[in-house]
């Protein structure tokens, strides 16, 4: 386990690390999760092992420490992970990164572009404001006082199910609200925009079970390749692993992940 510190009292992002060959790829985690449980699979798959991996788990959530004065902003959480590249002497990264990991990998491309080589983004939060879920805005729907203190977290953990609630379980109260209240509140630029305008070769991928992504034709058209993946839902890693290994290998630059190889474009609006 290595850290880095992110914030003038000392705190201490951390990750676990697996040795490798190659440009580093660092995965980055959803709100309330863990990289290592999202993303380890992944890595030990035989297309992609022997590349040094990175796990991160960002501020308030699994092994990273949860400061009360800390803000959790997307930005935040960038900068956060960009000392952790720093300490890992990781520069142009390819960085794989699910939902609010992908919002996170998005930002970080922006503000630290020399950290970024390569983006595979997974789901993520693309615009502020989503649609009301039990992740972002159902959680931000509470007040913090609320969330953290008048059992509203215990309500989430409820109601989110058991696979989530195991990794939510380790992630602070606190952090998970002010997170979640930072992707509501998105970016300036959005994310979407800082997607599209960044100089480096980037992927999307949407669950089919997922239904079409919004602006799918501009982020194509601005270079991004939108890949619908077959049989899976938002978390794509877990549902469809062998696609989610292609794309991140790269092996699919054309074509969508569909199994035999045959195109497949996300419906257009």
């Amino acid at each position: 386990m290595r850290g880095a510190r992110f914030d003038d009292r000392g705190s201490l992002i951390r990750w676990t690390e697996a040795v490798g060959e190659g440009p580093t790829r660092v995965y980055v985690h959803g709100l309330g999760a863990l990289s290592t449980v999202y993303h380890a699979h992944v890595a030990a798959h035989p297309v992609l092992a022997g590349r040094r991996s990175l796990f991160v788990d960002l501020p308030g959530h699994g092994i990273s420490d949860r400061p009360a004065d800390f803000a959790y902003t997307l930005e935040d959480h960038a900068d956060a992970l960009a000392a952790a590249l720093d300490e890992a002497d990781a520069s142009g990264a390819e960085v794989v990164g699910h939902s609010m990991g992908g919002a996170v990998a998005i930002v970080l491309a922006h503000r630290r572009p020399d950290l970024v080589s390569r983006l595979v983004i997974t789901e993520g939060n693309l615009d502020p404001h989503p649609p009301v879920s039990e992740a972002s805005s159902g959680i931000a729907g509470h007040s913090e006082e609320e969330f953290v203190h008048g059992g509203g977290y215990a309500r989430v953990l409820e109601r989110v199910g058991p696979a989530w609630a195991a990794t939510m379980r380790l992630a602070d109260p606190l952090a998970l609200h002010r997170s979640a209240v930072g992707l509501v509140r998105g970016t300036r630029p959005t994310m979407r925009r800082m997607l599209m305008e960044a100089p480096v070769d980037r992927v999307y991928l949407q669950g089919a079970h997922s239904g079409a992504l919004p602006g799918h034709d501009e982020l194509e058209a601005a270079g991004v390749r939108v890949l619908t993946v077959p049989d899976a839902g938002h978390n794509v890693m877990f549902d469809n692993t062998p696609a989610f290994v292609r794309a991140v290998a790269a092996e699919e630059r054309d074509r969508s992940l569909v199994p035999g190889g045959e195109a497949r474009r996300e419906p257009r609006s």
